[in-house]
């Protein structure tokens, strides 16, 4: 029982991470200025995606959880080093 709730507690603390990252990482001046929606859209055909809100969407996502996993990851390490020196 111990396990499970070690779990679900390592669960909840993932995703309340992630929706701190979708709420506080943010991309820097929004709306984008001109020449970074320019960007976006060569990348976006460059990738063959028809529409760069899409991209967007996909890489800030991906940003959003390496931010959360890096966080997940560093809570797990202080507290296993924590719990080592008690």
């Amino acid at each position: 029982m111990a396990t499970l709730a070690r779990r679900m507690f390592k669960i909840a603390l993932f995703f309340c991470l992630f929706v701190l990252s979708v709420r506080y990482v943010r991309p820097s001046p929004y709306p984008m200025t001109e020449s970074q929606l320019d960007v976006w859209w060569r990348a976006s055909d460059w990738l063959g995606i028809r529409d760069p809100e899409d991209l967007i969407f996909v890489v800030w996502v991906t940003i959003e959880l390496i931010v959360a996993v890096l966080a997940y990851v560093a809570i797990i390490r202080l507290w296993r080093h924590y719990r080592a020196k008690q």
